[in-house]
């Protein structure tokens, strides 16, 4: 009776292990994804673990960052690029450093998602100065609250979803906004990625959103312990003017230990 109570407990361990893996590019990856694609998730990186990120994007932009995870449940970083870095034109480099900080405020169990609460200053995209706008193609996060599930399904599959409150703005546009997205492992060693931004807080008055929200698809490759490259098509939906198919973009990522 006691060996078939452990193997009952053991085996509902596994099956609890199995349900709230968290993937990152494939479904052998072991990171959690802390971000999307432009908007961030529950996942954290560990304490002693850092990220090292690098973006390049329209106009020879590039943003690059850095992030630790001084404790398990809180993980602090900073980040600082331009356009025309990339071309023979001058180079424009923001006008200030981003800043971010996570709080994993609840961990996942079996019922109920990881919850995090963060602050996240850097958009995406080129920085807007014409007509005084003062704010990124794509508006940072802000302060956000940022909720993440993860199942077993054919691999692995998360979901994502949040609420954010961005500081950019000058455009006249500052209303509470919500985003949701997925994550799909395809293999060991690769993931797709679906992320919709509702952009309620860029669709009138100055804002250069038209009301039908960011939708952006992404491919994620893990190319070794800790080595994540991914591609992007942002903005499918055709939610900016003088956008034919979407933006494309590059990034890679590296996580590694202390």
């Amino acid at each position: 009776m006691h060996r078939i109570l452990t193997a009952a407990v053991t085996a509902a361990i596994c099956c609890f292990e199995s349900l709230v893996a968290q993937s990152y590019a494939g479904e052998g990856a072991k990171i959690e994804p802390t971000m999307l694609i432009d908007k961030p998730t529950a996942g954290m990186l560990k304490r002693a673990h850092y990220a090292i990120s690098s973006n390049y994007f329209q106009r020879g932009g590039v943003l690059v960052g850095v992030s630790v995870g001084l404790f398990d449940q809180f993980s602090f970083g900073i980040s600082y690029g331009g356009t025309e870095i990339i071309g023979p034109n001058k180079i424009q480099m923001n006008p200030q450093p981003g800043i971010n900080a996570k709080l994993r405020l609840f961990d996942e169990t079996l019922m109920m998602p990881a919850f995090a609460l963060g602050f996240d200053s850097q958009g995406k995209e080129p920085f807007l100065e014409a007509d005084s706008l003062n704010r990124y193609t794509i508006k940072s996060p802000g302060v956000y609250i940022a909720g993440s599930k993860n199942y077993a399904f054919m691999g692995n599959l998360s979901v994502h979803g949040g609420l954010n409150l961005s500081l950019e703005k000058d455009d006249g546009d500052n209303d509470l906004n919500a985003y949701l997205g997925v994550e799909k492992t395809l293999g060991p060693d690769i993931s797709l990625v679906a992320e919709y931004d509702f952009a309620f807080n860029d669709n009138h008055l100055r804002a250069i959103g038209e009301g039908r929200g960011y939708l952006n698809l992404g491919l994620r490759w893990s190319w070794g312990k800790g080595l994540i490259i991914g591609f992007d098509l942002k903005n499918v939906s055709k939610n900016q003017k003088n956008v034919s198919v979407g933006n494309r973009t590059l990034h890679i990522d590296y996580i590694g230990a202390f």
